[in-house]
């Protein structure tokens, strides 16, 4: 079992976390929340709906996107034509060599409008200007969009996080803002508590 009786609720144009080691579940909880997974029992809600087990393009057209730890991106195609890429509009018309991107202005206009954006270890890899770069972008985006971010970098988290949920064993084993989960006695005893 990779999560068990876990309880999550995010607050809309918040920024929460989930932090853990690694093997906690933290990115399965996200694959269950985005439906890549369907869990066995249990309900994920969204706007007080029930989406458990949506087929995954549904759930992205509710509002709900995400990103993964790998990423597999067009290395000819900048990044906005990369994420115009996912857009179900342009997906639907298959392998179009003679389809170019850069001149759909509506596409390009519209990207994804997400209203919650899932982000599974967005500064992997990232050097100290790319995460401050980084960080701008999120402060911006989520003015508008809900935001939950699994992050190993725990000054990136504390700093950006208005509710953070620890996760260990596929459970949550602690809830709260940072400053609040700086003084949590297995935080401060983990490895996670000093990097934080």
């Amino acid at each position: 079992m990779v999560l068990e009786d876990i309880s999550l609720s995010f607050e809309a144009n918040c920024l929460s976390g989930i932090m853990g080691p690694n093997g906690a579940g933290k990115t399965t909880c996200f694959n269950v929340l985005t439906s890549r997974y369907r869990p066995d029992r249990g309900r994920v809600l969204f706007d007080g709906a029930d989406i458990t087990g949506l087929p995954p393009r549904r759930i992205a057209a509710k509002g709900i996107a995400r990103s993964f730890q790998t990423m597999n991106l067009f290395d000819d195609f900048t990044a906005l034509e990369n994420v115009v890429l996912a857009l179900p509009e342009i997906r639907a018309l298959g392998i179009n060599m003679t389809h170019d991107l850069s001149r759909d202005g509506e596409s390009l206009d519209r990207a994804a409008e997400p209203r919650l954006l899932f982000l599974d270890e967005p500064t992997s890899g990232l050097g100290s200007d790319a995460k401050a770069a980084l960080t701008e972008l999120i402060a911006e985006i989520r003015r508008t969009v809900t935001i939950v971010l699994i992050e190993h970098d725990m000054a990136f988290l504390f700093a950006l996080a208005e509710q953070i949920y620890v996760v260990h064993w596929g459970q949550v084993i602690a809830r709260g803002a940072p400053a609040e989960l700086r003084r949590n006695p297995w935080v401060q005893a983990s490895n996670l508590g000093r990097l934080a």
